[in-house]
């Protein structure tokens, strides 16, 4: 299987943000320091808590889910990691079928003992892959493309696709964004924004990586928890 590409845009050329390593990657203000303190699972110096890498997991194929968020209501994802935990509040209004797919994921559980796999500072933190690698998803995707003028910004969160994939398709692989503006093309289904701990979004940024923008050290998804109000 093909892995998700990331592409971005600059002022001279559009890269590739990765060797082709991009698993089903998706689509304001100052960097927050990666040293900050806080955040559940993280170390009280603030670092990533040691932990065994998770092993690849098989999905069996899941149904296409069907729900979709209700516009007035507040969908707030929690992400409790080794570096600590962050806080994704769903975007209804212009996200509901693929905010829906991402909390019927998280309601199964099926984001807790996975990774960020794929770490490029000054751009993107990517993960929601079972295999690990990139390649992997929930064996189904949807389509729900962004509007035309979204920014991916700094705490956005997107969903992955390949390159060969069509505008705003997702199945589970996610990113958030880590600059103050990704110049990304609005080809990836919008998700919603960090509200809490993008602290740790910066910690896991900081992370050191190696061949093929993966982490030397696993930054793994311990639980996700949901809240809706």
């Amino acid at each position: 299987m093909r892995r998700r590409e990331i592409k971005r845009v600059t002022a001279v050329a559009v890269l590739l943000a990765g060797s082709l390593a991009l698993a089903s990657c998706g689509g304001g203000g100052s960097k927050s320091s990666s040293a900050s303190k806080g955040g559940t699972g993280a170390t009280g110096s603030g670092k990533c808590a040691t932990v065994s890498a998770p092993s690849p997991r098989r999905v069996r194929k899941q149904a296409k889910p069907t729900l979709s968020l209700a516009k007035g209501r507040k969908y707030d994802v929690t992400l409790e990691t080794n570096c600590g935990a962050f806080t994704i509040r769903l975007d209804p209004r212009q996200a509901p079928r693929t905010g829906g797919s991402f909390l019927s994921l998280a309601r199964k559980r099926f984001y807790d003992g996975l990774t960020f796999h794929r770490i490029v500072p000054g751009f993107v933190i990517q993960g929601g892959d079972p295999r690990g690698n990139g390649t992997g998803g929930p064996g189904y995707t949807i389509r729900e493309r962004p509007p035309a003028d979204v920014v991916y910004s700094e705490g956005v969160a997107a969903m992955a696709k390949t390159g060969a994939e069509p505008a705003g398709t997702s199945g589970s692989q996610f990113f958030v964004v880590t600059s103050n503006n990704a110049q990304l093309p609005p080809d990836y289904a919008l998700l919603g924004r960090v509200t809490k701990g993008l602290e740790v979004v910066h910690r896991i940024e900081a992370v050191p990586t190696g061949a093929g923008e993966a982490p030397t050290q696993p930054v793994v998804i311990k639980r996700v928890t949901v809240k809706v109000s």
